[in-house]
């Protein structure tokens, strides 16, 4: 898996937010996008993502055209093949760990389904082992982190979009983050990481610094 951007540009409320950004994510790489807060490393995210629709420039996946797919085919990409890790968790507090891995409910809606083992193998990855029956809510700010990597590693993605992963964690729970994202670039997967943790930036494969659009430590 491969995603590639040329000349994308993406306004917001008519603001223009990202300007003529061209770069390249590849797979078993961990791509960091660094900048002052506000100069638009979430909206690149988000774009190349698919989640908002560039106002100029292309987006390839895997050296197809997805700039203007379909609603229909963009849900088909993140069901298949995308995983996010966002900034507030992405955690539904209300549902049980194990719902949160599977995103899958049981035959009569009432427990999480999907492959109990398969679950467990991801919990026990990100040091949530025998965690499946509690509600979200109950978990800290760090293991919620670790529980929306879990959701990755338990589907298996080709890519992992990770918005300030690292963000307001303590050093232990950082580097065990960090270190799950290690292993999901290594394992094969894209890894894009929107991040003003220079640590955690110094640590990627690739670099690329919003506001200026250079790129540094990598060629687009």
């Amino acid at each position: 898996m491969q995603i590639h951007c040329a000349n994308l540009s993406v306004a917001v409320d008519g603001r223009s937010v990202v300007q003529d950004v061209s770069l390249t994510c590849a797979a078993r790489t961990m791509t960091a996008l660094v900048g002052a807060s506000g100069s638009g490393k979430t909206t690149l995210l988000h774009a190349l993502g698919l989640l908002v629709r560039p106002s100029a420039g292309t987006i390839e996946v895997d050296g197809a055209d997805a700039t203007a797919w379909s609603d229909a085919i963009r849900r088909r990409f993140w069901s298949k093949h995308a995983a996010f890790v966002l900034q507030d968790y992405g955690v539904i507090d209300d549902e049980t760990v194990a719902f949160n891995v599977s995103m899958t409910l049981g035959p009569w809606g009432t427990s999480a389904g999907g492959d109990r083992a398969r679950i467990a193998a991801a919990l026990e990855q990100t040091g949530l082992t025998g965690r499946e029956k509690e509600r979200a809510s109950h978990l800290s700010g760090g293991e919620k982190q670790r529980l929306g990597i879990a959701r990755a590693i338990y589907r298996q993605t080709d890519v992992v979009y990770a918005d300030e992963p690292t963000a307001s964690l303590d050093a232990a729970n950082r580097e065990q983050v960090v270190t799950l994202l290690r292993e999901r670039a290594d394992a094969g997967a894209v890894v894009v990481i929107a991040t003003h943790d220079e640590t955690l930036a110094e640590l990627c494969d690739a670099r690329y610094a919003l506001g200026d659009l250079a790129p540094l430590g990598a060629t687009p």
